[in-house]
Parts: C-alpha cells; sequence; structure tokens
C-alpha cells in the first residue's frame, strides 16, 4: 500500500517514517539493513524488516491489552506499519535484567548475572555524541524530560518488563535486556514508539542460552534471519501466521 505514503520525514538506520494523508499518523517502514557497532557494521538481510515489523506489531498489541499506551495502529502490509504521529523524546531507555553486553565491559558485573531489580539506563539519542548515558540530572538539564515524565517512564519500562518477559518465557525464550523509545502524542501523553523486535532486544533460549537477537550479527555469524525466524514463530499465533504466510 505505497500510495499511503506521501512524503520522507526520517530515515533511520533500520527504519523509514513517512507522511500519510492523515497528519495524526505515520507509516513507518522497516528496512532489510542491519548496522551493529555504532553503524561501522552493515548488511542487508532478506526479510528481516519484515519480522520485525511483526514481532513489534505483535509487541504493542500485548502492552497495549495491559494498559501500556503505544504508537502502534496496524499492519499494512509485512514491513509497514501505521502507527501515531509522535513527538520522540530523544531519549533510550535501556531495561537490563541480566548482565551481559556492554555492561560486562563497563562494570564489575558477573557474567550473566541476574539483576534483580533490574537495571534502567538511559542513553542520549544522538549520533554526533554517539549516544552517551545520562543521569536524571544532565536529562533534566538538558530539558529533554522533567523529574515527573522520568518517573513515570521508568514504571511504563517496568511494566513492559514484566508483560513481555512473562510473554517470552511461556515460549521458552529469556528476555535479557531490551531498548525502548517514547514520545508525546497530540494530548502530552508519554507513549511507547518505535519498535520491540530483536533488533533491540537479547533473546536468549531459556534452556541453551543461545541466541535469537542482534547478537548473532555482532558477533559476525550466520543464521541471523533464521532467528529472527524462529521468534516470530514463537510469538504470533496460528491465525497470525496464517495471515501473514509464516511456515
Amino acid at each position: 500500500m505505497t500510495d499511503v505514503k506521501k512524503e520522507l520525514l526520517y530515515t533511520g538506520k533500520a527504519k523509514n517514517v513517512y507522511k500519510t494523508e492523515n497528519d495524526d499518523e505515520v507509516l513507518i517502514e522497516f528496512r532489510d539493513d542491519i548496522t551493529a557497532l555504532d553503524g561501522g557494521k552493515k548488511d542487508t538481510l532478506n526479510k528481516k524488516g519484515a519480522y520485525n515489523a511483526l514481532i513489534s506489531s505483535k509487541f504493542f498489541k500485548i502492552l497495549e491489552d495491559e494498559g501500556i499506551l503505544t504508537q502502534f495502529i496496524k499492519l499494512i502490509n509485512e514491513n509497514e506499519m501505521i502507527a501515531k504521529s509522535l513527538d520522540m523524546i530523544p531519549l533510550e531507555v535501556i531495561c537490563r535484567n541480566i548482565a551481559t553486553g556492554s555492561l560486562l565491559r563497563k562494570y564489575p558485573f558477573h557474567k550473566n548475572q541476574h539483576l534483580q531489580p533490574p537495571v534502567l539506563q538511559f542513553d542520549y539519542k544522538n549520533d554526533v555524541y554517539h549516544d552517551p548515558m545520562l543521569n536524571d540530572s544532565i536529562i533534566i538539564a538538558l530539558e529533554i524530560a522533567t523529574e515527573e515524565q522520568l518517573q513515570q517512564i521508568r514504571q511504563i519500562t517496568l511494566k513492559i518488563n514484566k508483560v513481555l518477559s512473562e510473554f517470552l518465557y511461556e515460549r521458552g525464550l529469556i528476555l535479557v535486556d531490551f531498548k525502548v523509545e517514547f514520545g508525546f502524542d497530540k494530548d502530552g501523553n508519554i507513549v511507547l514508539g518505535d519498535e520491540i523486535s530483536p533488533d533491540t532486544t537479547r533473546l536468549w533460549d531459556s534452556e541453551t542460552h543461545k541466541n535469537f537477537d542482534k547478537d548473532i550479527f555482532r558477533k559476525g555469524e550466520e543464521g541471523v534471519v533464521d532467528a529472527y525466524e524462529v521468534v516470530v514463530n514463537l510469538v504470533l499465533n496460528d491465525e497470525e501466521k496464517q495471515k501473514w504466510n509464516i511456515d
């Protein structure tokens, strides 16, 4: 349904955002591009964008059912999503349940240490400054968000963590960590935006701890799209698989 697209608003590392005929809505196109290491590692993988769109839309619907406001409206095809237009907050909010990745490189955690309560981290979404970590004082001083808004973002993120961790564990996956982004809707509500997919999460097999996420690409291993396809098959129900021709 490419006729829905009116004007390119934004091009990211793996998505395009377009105007639509409705000023309150945008079209988000999930591309097959994949990047890692601050954009230093790149590739294009067939079906990757579609799988991310399908997974993200499923997660958004689950979260909406639990009372969390999201940007998601509907998928119009397997890699294009109609979403609410948001004024995005330039924060990447990272929730960590298990110590791995950069947390081990920067801090003296034990490998695979379970973090209870989960560790929440705020990064400044800005390529010029290479997405540095922020504390509350810097966020407030930069007028990115108020103290009250930060508290609300924390509460929403922890609820997202609880809902998705339980959903995924029932399907044999551990939600190790994830990144989310938020924006303000036209009424000033804080709304979950962007995506939640294997590009923005770490997902492990609950028994073997095998990766089903972008870490496969970061490590230079094969099977990235195959891993994303496994996640699609685990999270979609039979009706959804049939609708989108997922084997």
